[in-house]
């Protein structure tokens, strides 16, 4: 208690100029930019959905409780259930798909090569630019029935495919598009790379071991928390996919590209229902917070620490 008086009247003796100067003013005022962000933009709507979940609201009546009847519900949708089923079978098929291709390039990108770092700027860039609606336009126009993959098909005698015409296909451009954006996992796992001890590889040399036993028996193991860091980030950007779908297919044909996300977005937005669409959104929380839960916790089987 004597400690806590000292720091007390030292406070009140410092001017205004010498408190503002304190490492606790200025973390504070750092900070605040955020913690104001996070508040109004984050923390408040989040809090607001909630209540809205429980609620029949229509933003142009005042909510009205309801409890648990948008839940219910939802479990009586049936295209709610199959946005749910190709949300997954998106995630599934990209999320793999984009990092193997980010540790292809990131491990041929980090050899000693003349243009690497060119390359490297090459392949980050559909990274900077691939959420944009202009490529989304540009991305949905390749795959039209006479579009240039068409084209390039029936150059090597092969039929052109209804990519968007037909349910069981219409995913696939999307999906195409999601890995086409493997640039910042490639950017991390390159930095991973590097941080590989030489003498890993030196040993190895020395036994004898190919290519292909080093790469899975050193730079796989070695790597295998920035791996778990991307198949977590990646994944929960899978989840929360929407350009694509509104911009190219509007969710269909059939509703066969109807992801979670746009059909919060259509109830919300186009048939008002905000309630019914809080509680979806609460619901893809859910299934994003479970679904790393899962790769966190089977990561402790495969994950290897080179310091351990």
């Amino acid at each position: 208690m004597k400690g806590v008086t000292i720091d007390k009247a030292v406070r009140k003796k410092l001017t205004f100029g010498q408190w503002l100067n304190t490492d606790t003013v200025s973390g504070y005022v750092f900070a605040l930019p955020f913690i104001i962000g996070f508040s109004f933009m984050m923390a408040v709507p989040m809090f607001l959905s909630f209540y809205y979940s429980f609620t029949d609201f229509n933003m142009l009546n005042t909510p009205t409780f309801i409890g648990l009847d948008n839940y219910v519900r939802m479990w009586n949708d049936m295209r709610f259930r199959n946005s749910v089923s190709v949300t997954f079978r998106f995630v599934f098929l990209s999320v793999p798909v984009r990092l193997v291709f980010g540790l292809m390039l990131a491990y041929v990108l980090t050899r000693k090569t003349s243009g690497v770092h060119f390359y490297r700027s090459i392949y980050y860039l559909p990274t900077l630019i691939g959420g944009s609606i202009a490529v989304a336009l540009v991305w949905g126009q390749l795959f039209q029935n006479q579009g240039v993959i068409n084209v390039v098909l029936g150059a090597f005698g092969l039929d052109g495919v209804n990519w968007f015409g037909n349910p069981n296909n219409a995913l696939w451009p999307l999906i195409f598009m999601s890995v086409w954006q493997f640039g910042s996992s490639m950017i991390i796992f390159a930095a991973g790379l590097k941080d590989i001890p030489e003498t890993y590889y030196e040993a190895a040399e020395i036994d004898g071991a190919n290519k292909w036993r080093v790469f899975f028996s050193i730079t796989v193991p070695c790597l295998s928390p920035i791996i778990l860091y991307n198949l977590v980030m990646q994944t929960i950007a899978a989840f929360m996919t929407f350009t694509q779908a509104f911009i190219i297919t509007g969710g269909g044909p059939a509703d066969s590209t109807n992801f979670l996300a746009l059909y919060i977005y259509n109830h919300a937005f186009n048939w008002f229902n905000m309630g019914y669409a809080s509680a979806m959104s609460w619901v893809l929380l859910t299934m994003v917070a479970v679904s790393t839960a899962f790769i966190m916790w089977t990561s402790k089987k495969w994950t290897f620490y080179a310091n351990e």
